[in-house]
Parts: C-alpha cells; sequence; structure tokens
C-alpha cells in the first residue's frame, strides 16, 4: 500500500510543477503581449491564443490537482450534520459521482473531441496546432480524476481520510 502512497504523492508533485510551468508561461506570455502592445507598437497574434491554450490546460489540469488533494468547492453544511457512518457513506457515493462525470463527460466525451478534431485536421488559427492535442488534456485529466476518485474510495473504506 505504501507504493501506491508513493506514486500518488509524485503524480501529485508532477502536476504541482507542470502547473506552475504552465503558469509561469502564461504570465510570460501575457506579459510579452502586453510588452509588444505598449512599447513596440505592435502586436503578435500568436501570444493571445497561446494564452488561451495555457489557461484551458491549466484550468482542466487544475481541477484534476484539486480532486487530487480534495480541496474541490463543496458546500457541506449539510454533509457536517450526518453521522460518522453516513459521513463515509456520502463520501463514497460522492467520489463515485465524481468518477461517473469524469468517465463519461472527461474521457468518453473528450477522447470524441479529440478523435473528432484530429480527424477532420482542425488547426488552431495562428499556431497551426492541431486542435486535438489542446483538447487531449481533457480525457488526460478525466483519467487523471477517475484514478483519483478510486484512490481515495479505498482510502475512506480503510477511514484512511478525515471526513
Amino acid at each position: 500500500m505504501e507504493a501506491k502512497k508513493t506514486l500518488f504523492d509524485r503524480v501529485v508533485k508532477f502536476m504541482e510543477v507542470f502547473l506552475i510551468i504552465i503558469f509561469a508561461l502564461l504570465v510570460f506570455d501575457v506579459l510579452f503581449q502586453v510588452f509588444s502592445r505598449y512599447v513596440l507598437k505592435g502586436s503578435f497574434t500568436w501570444t493571445e491564443e497561446l494564452a488561451r491554450f495555457s489557461l484551458i490546460w491549466m484550468s482542466i489540469l487544475g481541477a484534476a490537482y484539486l480532486n487530487a488533494k480534495r480541496a474541490h468547492l463543496s458546500m457541506d453544511f449539510l454533509y457536517q450534520k450526518f453521522s460518522d457512518s453516513n459521513k463515509k457513506k456520502a463520501a463514497i457515493a460522492i467520489e463515485i459521482l465524481i468518477f461517473l462525470f469524469a468517465l463519461i463527460v472527461m474521457v468518453i466525451g473528450g477522447f470524441n473531441l479529440v478523435y473528432t478534431t484530429l480527424h477532420l485536421g482542425q488547426l488552431s488559427g495562428t499556431l497551426r496546432i492541431p486542435l486535438g492535442y489542446i483538447y487531449a488534456i481533457l480525457p488526460f485529466s478525466g483519467l487523471l480524476i477517475m484514478w483519483f476518485s478510486l484512490y481515495h474510495i479505498s482510502k475512506i473504506s480503510k477511514n484512511q481520510i478525515k471526513l
């Protein structure tokens, strides 16, 4: 079981570093865009598209990261009134719903989106990147969320997560 924890920790740490890199890229891109508009008196069209794609990746991968940390947004005023056994059942039910959402919407829907855009050969307007590569973060993050949900269900079942 310890190997799973270290693998989990390594994946989460890798995600942290990757998200920091994406955020830094986004900040430098936007700063360069502002600099080029006001100092160079010209604009580079690729900077806006790169910022948009960076924001897409950071948002979707960030959602998976928050799921791993169990730090996603929740309204728990009703949940806090449950007994400990009902909290455990509710927590497992919530993880199952998250798993199903990730499977149906993010993985299945995301793979369909990636396949369709790659099959049609759709390219981004300025950078000329196949849009399927940009959208690939959706099924990838969905798979991560599914894995994290299974991890959390196992931890909740063994009373290793504080509810």
